[in-house]
C-alpha cells in the first residue's frame, strides 16, 4: 500500500519535527539540515541528499549565496537561494567540523562514504512520524512543506510556487500542496470578496 504524503501545515507540528530530526538520531544535526535544505529550496529529496560539499560552501569555508545544480529527475539546471538556510548551514558545517567528519558529500552517510541515500532517510521519516504519532510523513515532506509555506506567505501565489516546483499546471500544484476540499474552504472563509 503506498503512502500518501502531506505538507505540514501546523507550524507547532513543524517545529516538533524538527525538533525530533534533531534531538532523536545520532546524526541529528544532518538529519535536520537535510529537512531544512529540502523546504527551502523546494528540491526533490534525490537531489537533497546527492548534494555535494563545494555545492554549497566555497573554497574558503564560506556559504555561496546560490548553488547550482541540475535536477535528477529533469536533468534541469536549477538555481538554488540558500539565504533562508544560512544558519543551518553554518551549524552544521560547525557541527561537522566538532565531529571530525570529511566527506565530498554534503550529507554522508554515517555506514560508508556515499551520501546518505532515500531509503535511509525515508526510515528516518516514518521513525519521526512514530514517535509524534504522525502518520503522513516521508521523504517528500520536506519538499511540499516548503511548497505549502511559499504558496501561503506569499499570499497565495500559485504561479510562484508552480515555477519553484517545475509544475506544468496549477492542478497538479494545488494537488501537490494537499489542497483538499477543507483547506480550499478554509482559504475562501478568509477572503474578502466586497
Amino acid at each position: 500500500m503506498k503512502q500518501t504524503v502531506y505538507p505540514i501545515k501546523d507550524s507547532n507540528v513543524l517545529q516538533e519535527v524538527q525538533d525530533t530530526l534533531l534531538h532523536n538520531f545520532r546524526w541529528g544535526r544532518r538529519n535536520l539540515t537535510i529537512f531544512q535544505v529540502g523546504k527551502a529550496t523546494l528540491l526533490r529529496v534525490s537531489d537533497v541528499l546527492a548534494l555535494q560539499y563545494h555545492d554549497v560552501f566555497d573554497e574558503q569555508g564560506q556559504i555561496k549565496a546560490n548553488a547550482y545544480i541540475h535536477d535528477q529527475k529533469t536533468g534541469k539546471p536549477n538555481n538554488l537561494y540558500l539565504k533562508p538556510v544560512e544558519q543551518d548551514l553554518i551549524q552544521y558545517q560547525q557541527w561537522l567540523s566538532v565531529n571530525d567528519i570529511h566527506s565530498k558529500w554534503l550529507f554522508p552517510s554515517s555506514e560508508n562514504d556515499k551520501h546518505i541515500d532515500g531509503r535511509q532517510f525515508y526510515r528516518i521519516m516514518q521513525k519521526v512520524g512514530d514517535l509524534l504519532d504522525i502518520n503522513y510523513l516521508g521523504t517528500h515532506t520536506m519538499r511540499k512543506t516548503g511548497a505549502y509555506r511559499v504558496y501561503v506567505q506569499s499570499n497565495f501565489n500559485i504561479g510562484l510556487v508552480m515555477n519553484l516546483l517545475n509544475h506544468s499546471s496549477q492542478s497538479m500544484t494545488l494537488k501537490y500542496l494537499g489542497l483538499d476540499r477543507e483547506s480550499t474552504e478554509n482559504i475562501l472563509s478568509h477572503i474578502d470578496f466586497g
